[in-house]
């Protein structure tokens, strides 16, 4: 019993977590082995101790699972044995739990930081936004236009849509498109006769949802960037929802000499923002002829 206990504990409290745990396998082995060494040498003497001094040299007066060395060295090492195994599955059953803490907390962080870089992208985009809004308004401010009422009206309803809709991780189809309606009445405005806008609208699921002010970068983009050609700018959007999937497409006349690969911060941080929001999820394609720049995005809810 004193060989088994002493080479147990040893074995499971210093070999296993200072060696074996520390993957350094060679001295672990070393050190195995002097300990079976050892311990054998002290079964040995035990077994000798029990034939001189308990039984006088007659085996056949020593307890009956002792007269063997061969079973005493069986029975100690099992001992030692199943002691280490339950010893291993303890180590690897704090060791799981541990990493488990661990990758809670990296995905926890992982998340903030996605949380942080979204929240980063929608403070340049609500800016960039407005900064073309307000100089439309201004525009009409100095020409002291009947319309700027009307256009300020707009502006409000958009202002509203920022500060109480943009902060929800989820709006409604409907109010986006209706966010984006008002947008493009107040180009309108500015445009005039020289603006010829298509929208095509249908949408066969009311109950499906996107991130707020993810498609107004692309329209915004259309206006920024477009040129007149004849005497107009020509947009066409056309929005589709099925089921769980929404389809997007935008174009806009340009001018064939004009350079429109340098679309602004709009289209870097909505790619950006697909990215987080709908990682392998979406399809974005952007395409440029000599008369149209064209934007497409597929998304799977």
């Amino acid at each position: 019993m004193p060989v088994t206990v002493g080479t147990t504990y040893y074995v499971i409290d210093q070999l296993i977590p200072n060696y074996l745990l520390q993957k350094k396998y060679t001295v672990f082995i070393l050190y195995a082995v002097y300990t079976a060494i050892i311990s054998a040498f002290f079964i040995v003497l035990f077994f000798f101790y029990g034939v001189v001094f308990l039984s006088s040299f007659s085996v056949a007066q020593m307890a009956p699972m002792t007269r063997s060395p061969f079973f005493l060295f069986i029975a100690v090492y099992f001992v030692i044995f199943i002691a280490s195994a339950i010893r291993l599955l303890q180590y690897n059953y704090i060791t799981n739990q541990a990493n488990q803490k661990l990758q809670t907390k990296i995905l926890e962080a992982q998340l903030q930081v996605k949380q942080q870089e979204l929240n980063y992208l929608k403070m340049q985009i609500h800016p960039h936004f407005l900064f073309n809004t307000l100089n439309t308004l201004y525009g009409f401010a100095l020409q002291k236009s009947e319309e700027a009422p009307d256009m300020i009206l707009k502006l409000s309803n958009l202002l509203d849509y920022l500060l109480y809709q943009v902060d929800k991780p989820l709006v409604s189809l409907e109010q986006e498109l209706h966010h984006i309606k008002d947008y493009i009445s107040l180009e309108k405005m500015r445009f005039r006769d020289t603006l010829d806008v298509t929208i095509n609208a249908f949408c066969d699921n009311n109950s499906i949802e996107i991130p707020p002010m993810l498609l107004i970068p692309f329209i915004e983009n259309s206006f920024k960037h477009g040129s007149l050609v004849n005497g107009k700018l020509s947009i066409v959007m056309n929005l589709e929802c099925h089921q769980n999937s929404i389809l997007f497409s935008i174009k806009n006349s340009i001018d064939k000499q004009m350079d429109t690969t340098n679309a602004g911060i709009g289209l870097k941080n909505v790619r950006k923002r697909l990215e987080l929001v709908y990682p392998n999820q979406h399809q974005l394609s952007i395409n440029q002829t000599k008369d149209w720049f064209e934007v497409n995005l597929h998304l799977k809810n």
